[in-house]
Order: structure tokens, then C-alpha cells, then sequence
């Protein structure tokens, strides 16, 4: 006959911890902490995120007509050639690299096209120099002085005042070489200045006063033609290397 287990023993044959019942997630509670969490950022990066937020919004035609109008009532040619840069960051021109036959002097290419260069050229003859010319004529009586990267055998006045290289080369001749420093005291409105790409080729711009609310004013912005876009006003003076810093107002 089988020996039958007590009651007792029945009980403490399961020796580990006492089972639990399941518990409910606390929905509510893991949202609270995430809007808490959400909140502070807001709080606390609010005075950080503004000022740069400011930075980065597109100035007013209200705001660009009232820089150049401060600058060409009480600046010189440097304020002027400023002023004539903001003008031209206004039109809507495409960028195109491409070959044209123009007249000479003079000469321009379409006006719903260009380049970086073509922007320089086009401010300049507001203020009565032709770079077409100018560099034309230097050309014809220094050309190996020039860079010879393009296999040219003789200037071209179709070509060489849109070309990058040669306004370096021009500008270190008949303007003033300035620092290449990364001070932005160094630069004053006015200035031509050449960069570096990461692609190996060349840019250039004009320096122009910085954008109403810039939280960092110190730092001019420049006008420029960049590849494949529009004309812009912005602040990029030093997003590139610096390879030349010029003024030129004419011999």
C-alpha cells in the first residue's frame, strides 16, 4: 500500500520565489517623462536656437534696400561696389559656365545667365570700369604673366575676364593684396576675395555687410555665384580657404 504525502509536504515542495502577478505598463507615466524632457530642451535651447535660426533666414527687400541705400549715400567706390553686389544677389540669374562670342568692350553674356566672375564684371561697369577691357589690355601686354591652363596661345576677350584665375592675376597687379587672415576685421565691404573649392577650382565674391539679425555681425557676409545655384548674400567668407583678398577701385 502507497504511502500518501501530507498536506504539508505538498506545500513546500515548491521552493522557489513566490510567483507575482503580472504588472500593467504605465502608459501615462512614460509620456510624462517624455514631454517633461521635451520641455526643457525647449526651455533651456530656446536662447540657442534662436539667434541661429535668425541667422539663416533670408533677408527682407525691405532690409537689402535699406543697406544699399546707407551705402551709397555715405560710402565711397568700396561702399558702392557693396552696394551695386546686394543689388545683383536680388536677380535671378543661372548659373552657366558655358562659351559665348560677345561684343568687346563692353560685352556680356546673356542677363539671365552667368558665372561668380560675371558678377564682378557686371558690378564693376555700374561703377565705370570694365574688367573686359582691362584685363583684356593687360593681357595683350603681359600674357605669359597669366596662368596658361587653358591652352590658350593668346588672350580671348570673349573668356579670360570670366575666368577666376585670371581676376586673381589681375587683381595682385593693378589692386591692392590685403590678408588672408581668418580676422574678420580684416575684411572690409568692398573687398574681393578668392577661395579654394574642394574640387580644385577657384571662386570669388564680394564682401558685403552682414544680414539684419546675424548673431555674429563681426563677421561680414559676401555676395556670390556659387556652381549650380542661384546668386546668393550670405554668410560664407571664411567657409573655404582663402587664396587671394583684394581691392581694386580702378588705376
Amino acid at each position: 500500500m502507497s504511502r500518501q504525502r501530507s498536506g504539508f509536504y505538498n506545500a513546500i515542495e515548491y521552493i522557489g520565489p513566490r510567483p507575482q502577478k503580472p504588472k500593467k505598463p504605465n502608459f501615462f507615466g512614460g509620456w510624462v517623462i517624455v514631454f517633461i524632457a521635451v520641455g526643457a530642451a525647449v526651455f533651456f535651447g530656446k536662447s540657442l536656437v534662436g539667434p541661429v535660426w535668425a541667422s539663416d533666414k533670408a533677408p527682407t527687400n525691405a532690409q537689402v534696400e535699406m543697406i544699399v541705400n546707407q551705402l551709397e549715400v555715405t560710402g565711397g567706390f568700396s561702399e558702392k561696389l557693396a552696394a551695386e553686389a546686394l543689388k545683383y544677389s536680388g536677380r535671378q540669374v543661372t548659373y552657366d559656365p558655358a562659351y559665348y562670342k560677345i561684343l568687346y568692350p563692353g560685352g556680356d553674356v546673356p542677363a539671365g545667365k552667368g558665372v561668380a566672375s560675371d558678377l564682378l564684371t557686371r558690378c564693376y561697369r555700374k561703377l565705370g570700369i570694365d574688367l573686359q577691357k582691362e584685363i583684356h589690355e593687360d593681357m595683350e601686354n603681359h600674357f605669359r604673366l597669366y596662368p596658361q591652363l587653358w591652352a590658350a596661345a593668346a588672350p580671348d576677350r570673349n573668356i579670360d575676364h570670366r575666368r577666376v584665375p585670371n581676376l586673381q592675376r589681375f587683381f595682385s597687379r593693378k589692386g591692392e593684396t590685403l590678408s588672408t587672415s581668418s580676422d574678420p576685421a580684416e575684411y572690409k565691404v568692398g573687398d574681393i576675395v578668392i577661395w579654394a573649392l574642394s574640387n580644385a577650382e577657384t571662386h570669388i565674391g564680394i564682401v558685403v555687410p552682414s544680414a539684419p539679425g546675424d548673431a555674429s555681425s563681426a563677421t561680414p557676409w559676401v555676395v556670390h555665384h556659387p556652381a549650380g545655384g542661384g546668386v546668393k548674400w550670405e554668410k560664407a567668407l571664411f567657409d573655404h580657404q582663402i587664396l587671394g583678398h583684394f581691392r581694386f577701385q580702378g588705376e
